[in-house]
């Protein structure tokens, strides 16, 4: 196994923040989905973004302090179904082939997304 967190295995900081750049556009432009950033500002969206980052990266083992809420009240409320988090799933894995992650490394992220599913679906 190896010793490094799966935030040095991912590139770290600009690992992830490639990952978020690459995988935001793809959520917000999808037919389905894209209905969770209607009526936002950039500002609000650029600060989202950087939350998630921040999220992730604190979560995958990097020196990064999350300050933004948990999973469970950040998607309270927004009806996210099992069709939407299925079509997450795939954006999801097409950044991950996009961005050329290697396989240990998309099936430990794989591993850590599935783990949020309960705070995240809730219709």
């Amino acid at each position: 196994m190896d010793p490094k967190s799966l935030y040095d295995r991912l590139g770290g900081y600009d690992g992830i923040s490639a990952f978020c750049n690459d995988l935001l556009p793809r959520l917000q432009g999808d037919a389905q989905l894209g209905r969770f950033w209607q009526n936002r500002g950039a500002d609000g969206i650029a600060r989202e973004k950087q939350l998630l980052i921040d999220y992730l990266s604190a979560n995958a083992g990097g020196p990064v302090y999350y300050t933004g809420r948990d999973m469970l009240l950040s998607h309270k409320g927004m009806n996210i179904s099992d069709n939407d988090w299925s079509i997450f799933l795939g954006h999801a894995g097409d950044t991950m082939t996009a961005l050329q992650v290697p396989p240990q490394e998309c099936d430990d992220v794989v591993a850590f997304v599935l783990s949020l599913q309960g705070d995240i679906v809730e219709a």
